[in-house]
């Protein structure tokens, strides 16, 4: 992945399969953190950031990073639950996270861990399938089941089976949406599935992205510089948008009302967000 990592040496994110091996939410009291000024570095996890969960209902946003889990809405940012380097994550509709990665200190998780999950916000985390065996850089779920790279794709109903389904997608981040969707970012352009990951398709046209997020039919990414381009038909078609200053580690996006989203970019330093389809973005507000 030698084209996306001058922008990203400091990002191996939720789901860096090809790159080297590092590498929900409930709170109804959150506030709207939507502008303002950016988080201080203080309140900020300093580990590698590998993946993003926000809860559009709350605006709660939890880091999946090389430390284990945060919740950056709290100042300072709150770890959750154990040290974990948590490389793949993503979660589902219902608040269900799934994560892939290496244990840390103390832990008594496998190496690595194969795929986890945890229905209480991170606090807690089971091994369902592949400890020992997998290291799932790139993670996405469907109404279907799941979709990992770990040098191939491999897709699972349950997280417990898994079958191979592409050998040769050199998938560097993958997103999926409850319809069956999923997209993967590889150095060689978007492909797209629209089978829960059995059957893929390379995008023509699309921009060079290295992250991707879908929000029912609206797919957002944005490239290795910062330049976010939305999709209104779930990735077929894309627009340039605006962009963000920092490089992009983890997007998120959730809709506000039917044409308008949210959108939601981590880098490094701090969080980005847009509530105009990613026109203009300013830091996240500090609570």
């Amino acid at each position: 992945m030698h084209m996306f990592r001058p922008a990203l040496i400091a990002a191996t994110s939720i789901t860096a399969l090809a790159l080297s091996a590092c590498t929900s939410p409930t709170s109804s009291s959150t506030p709207d953190r939507t502008a303002g000024a950016s988080v201080a570095a203080a309140d900020y996890p300093s580990g590698h950031i590998h993946g993003m969960s926000v809860d559009p209902g709350t605006n709660r946003i939890l880091l999946a990073t090389h430390d284990g889990l945060f919740d950056v809405t709290r100042s300072p940012a709150q770890q959750i639950g154990p040290t974990i380097d948590l490389m793949g994550f993503t979660s589902t509709s219902d608040g269900t996270l799934y994560a892939s990665g290496h244990p840390g200190p103390g832990s008594d998780l496998p190496d690595p861990v194969g795929l986890i999950t945890s229905t209480d916000d991170g606090r807690t985390w089971e091994g369902l399938s592949r400890q020992g065996e997998t290291d799932f850089h790139s993670l996405a779920a469907t109404s279907d089941g799941l979709i990992g790279h770990e040098g191939q794709i491999l897709t699972s109903p349950d997280g417990l089976q898994w079958t191979s389904t592409a050998n040769n997608l050199p998938a560097y981040n993958l997103a999926g949406a409850d319809d069956g969707t999923v997209l993967a970012t590889t150095e060689e352009g978007l492909y797209r599935s629209g089978d829960s990951g059995a059957a893929w398709a390379k995008v023509p046209g699309a921009p060079l992205l290295v992250f991707t997020t879908l929000a029912g039919n609206t797919a957002v990414g944005v490239t290795p510089e910062g330049v976010v381009h939305t999709s209104s038909d779930a990735g077929l078609t894309w627009q340039q948008q605006g962009s963000i200053k920092g490089e992009p580690a983890a997007i998120a996006a959730a809709p506000i009302n039917e044409s308008t989203h949210r959108i939601w970019v981590a880098t490094a330093e701090g969080i980005e967000v847009s509530s105009d389809n990613g026109e203009t973005f300013t830091p996240l507000a500090a609570p």
